[in-house]
């Protein structure tokens, strides 16, 4: 099991269950190095003092906060003072139901494991999360920040999904479009469509294919063999709406039985 990221405890009630908490992600990728394009040496980071231009030790850096020109430093209990008891406990405030929160909130997530002393505690939060098909809501501090947050229980485990607060997601204002008027033959052509492509979701349907098609063409630069030409070319799309739906509802028509036969 990999290091515990966050240790504390989870609290409703007078109910104290201590927890430990592990990061539910393992995000995959091709590990690429940044290089200097004229001898592809490798590029480093450095934290360079501003004023000496020589590099600083990472257990001489401190946080700082700059009020009226002057830095006020803050150390690890400072950060702990501020609140002593969100940086040691999620206290669930609310229980309610997931399609209470819009998917936008949504940050990361993080798997909850009970210490030794908490296993009972824990396995009844988990029973009762269960058995009322509810969610519990609260927040915690987290590296010096603080997240609302809400636990889960899904595929016998507890999980935690740190949200977003609402001052951090951009105003969909800035975004929305002035309002087209929609003809009804391609509004019932695109209703088609999406119904020849209605489906149940399952995650395991979709692969990451553009990480193997770029490690297949690493290894055949390394090689010197002639790099693998691409399976599909992109063609300038047709602008005719109708006729974009008409082509797209005749390639996802599904065979009729006695094509089948």
């Amino acid at each position: 099991m990999a290091r515990a990221i966050w240790g504390g405890s989870i609290t409703f009630g007078l109910v104290n269950i201590p927890i430990k908490l592990y990061s539910a992600l393992d995000e995959k990728g091709l590990d690429l190095d940044m290089l200097d394009k004229k001898d592809y040496s490798h590029i480093k980071y450095q934290r360079v003092n501003e004023h000496t231009g020589k590099e600083v030790a990472w257990q001489n850096i401190v946080k700082g906060y700059k009020i009226n020109g002057k830095y006020i430093v803050l150390t690890d209990e400072d950060f702990e003072k501020a609140s002593p008891q969100k940086t040691k406990e999620i206290n669930l405030e609310l229980f309610t139901t997931t399609d209470q929160i819009d998917s936008i909130l949504y940050d990361r997530a993080y798997y909850i494991t009970p210490t030794k002393e908490g296993t009972k505690a824990f396995a009844l939060l988990q029973s009762a999360l269960i058995k009322t098909n509810m969610i519990g809501v609260g927040t915690f501090v987290l590296r010096n920040k603080e997240k609302p947050i809400i636990i889960r229980s899904t595929h016998n485990v507890l999980i935690l999904h740190t949200l977003h607060f609402l001052h951090e997601i951009k105003s969909p204002t800035d975004y929305e479009i002035a309002k087209q008027t929609t003809n009804k033959k391609e509004l019932d052509m695109a209703i088609g469509l999406i119904k020849t492509l209605k489906g149940d979701f399952n995650i395991n349907q979709f692969k990451d294919t553009y990480t193997s098609q770029l490690l297949k063409l690493i290894k055949a630069k390394s090689s010197g063999k002639k790099l693998p030409v691409s399976a599909k070319t992109i063609k300038k799309p047709n602008m005719d709406l109708i006729a974009q739906l008409k082509q797209s509802l005749e390639l996802n028509k599904k065979p009729s039985k006695s094509s089948k036969k």
